[in-house]
């Protein structure tokens, strides 16, 4: 078993000390370096890898799960899907191997990472997402639960692995409220120091929407006393667009980022941020460019709901926002966080519109539209004439504030990993992108600034 964080913490203190102690004055300081933390990565274990980490009195039901997982695998082949002994299949231990994984990220540039899940936990319906609300069900309720709990204690022994450099987010199964909380408890002794990860409740799903009244404020109460900052992710809180391919898939492309969005207008109206001031709140891997028109048409609506009494917003809205004592903006303000994975180019002109403060830099590995392998070649093309002091805290800062990495620990690493601050500088066009960069969205040609 790997060490505990702390333990581990003061491990790799001591080999940076030990390993930087004797380099000469002309080694690149880390002032000139930038210090990547990426606040959106993924990871998981293998199919098999979980076992070990799942209630024995499971193991008999996992064995059969994990089996059909393997035929299903077995059979796949074309169309994007994963055929055992292909490429993408070979890639997948991105998820479960440290050493590969520590080696390509720092080859990459990046030298810490928040971790949302990718690989499918035990139980897990086999045409699932892990990103997907769990299906809610008397049948395999408790059996979802059991591996969401599985995951979690893996990712306790995969972020061991790299002592201070990987912050993991928790798995909930948000119709056990009691158990999630005891979830969240164990979480924070174990040095799970990402969060936790909520699924939308989509209409449809089953499952109790996230502006019930008071429905999961045992969650946010934990969270904000512990600490735990709460997460919506792209992909997860859609609803079931029915059986009407290939229009069905074009409706899900178009709406994707929507679904991540609405979980913000549900935690303000439901008073969420209002009774817990302290709660953090990201939205990752769904854009940026949307936040400040949305603030605006959330403020506007606010602001009928709560003043302009003859308004049918009133009418139907005041008793909702009464409780309030915030613009929906305010609340943005205080309360909630981007992280922005592969930030385009057309969006880093709206930093200070959407909040510097507010905005994370995320590479998305190991996806295949992640900016992996060519990060610094998006970071040239994205932050081009833009201040260091300002890439730095879109680029470090924020995330080590808000998921409490330790500079102390990253900044020497970074030094012998991180992009300089010189190269981040030098401009870059698409022209000199390599063809198989194209895969990353920061590069598709209307995402550059001239279309801004």
């Amino acid at each position: 078993m790997a060490p505990s964080y702390k333990a581990g913490l003061s491990i790799v203190r001591s080999r940076v000390t030990e390993a930087f102690s004797n380099v000469g004055d002309d080694m690149t300081k880390p002032a000139d370096r930038y210090t990547l933390i990426s606040a959106d990565t993924h990871a998981g274990g293998s199919v098999r890898g979980y076992k070990p980490y799942l209630e024995s009195r499971w193991h008999d039901d996992f064995d059969a799960w994990a089996d059909a997982v393997e035929e299903r695998f077995m059979k796949m082949g074309g169309g994007g899907k994963i055929a055992v002994g292909s490429d993408a299949a070979d890639d997948m231990n991105r998820n479960w191997d440290s050493d590969r994984r520590l080696k390509e990220m720092h080859e990459d540039g990046v030298v810490a990472e928040v971790i949302f899940p990718n690989t499918q936990p035990p139980f897990a319906p086999l045409a699932s997402s892990s990103l997907q609300a769990p299906k809610l069900t008397a049948e395999d309720g408790e059996q979802r639960w059991a591996g969401l709990r599985a995951h979690n204690r893996w990712l306790v022994d995969f972020c061991n692995d790299a002592p201070g450099q990987r912050a993991g987010i928790v798995q909930t199964f948000l119709n056990d409220v009691p158990g999630t909380v005891q979830e969240l408890e164990w979480a924070k002794e174990a040095g799970l120091t990402g969060g936790i990860l909520i699924p939308g409740c989509p209409p449809g799903s089953g499952m109790v929407p996230l502006y019930a009244p008071g429905e999961y404020e045992p969650i946010w109460s934990v969270c904000e006393d512990l600490g735990h900052v709460v997460h919506t992710h792209s992909g997860s809180g859609v609803p079931d667009f029915g059986p009407y391919h290939p229009t069905a898939t074009a409706m899900f492309m178009l709406e994707v980022r929507w679904w991540a969005h609405r979980p913000l207008w549900a935690l303000i109206f439901e008073g969420v941020f209002q009774r817990h001031p302290d709660l953090q709140f990201v939205i990752a891997e769904a854009g940026s460019a949307w936040v400040p028109d949305t603030l605006h048409e959330l403020d506007q609506f606010y602001g009928r709901m709560k003043y302009e009494l003859d308004s049918p917003e009133y009418i139907f809205g005041g008793a909702c926002v009464a409780p309030l004592d915030l613009k929906p903006s305010e609340y943005f303000a205080r309360n909630c966080h981007i992280a922005a994975s592969f930030l385009r180019p057309n969006e880093a002109p709206m930093r200070h519109e959407i909040g510097l403060d507010k905005l994370m830099w995320g590479s998305d590995y190991p996806h295949r539209e992640s900016s992996y392998p060519y990060t610094k070649e998006h970071l040239r093309l994205t932050f081009e004439g833009i201040d260091p002091s300002e890439i730095e805290q879109m680029v470090t800062t924020n995330a080590a504030e808000l998921y409490g990495f330790d500079r102390a620990v990253l900044d020497p690493i970074a030094a012998q990993y991180g992009p300089t601050v010189a190269e981040v500088a030098t401009p870059i066009s698409l022209d000199d992108i390599p063809a198989d960069a194209l895969m990353c969205p920061a590069f598709a040609p209307e995402n550059q600034r001239a279309a801004a």
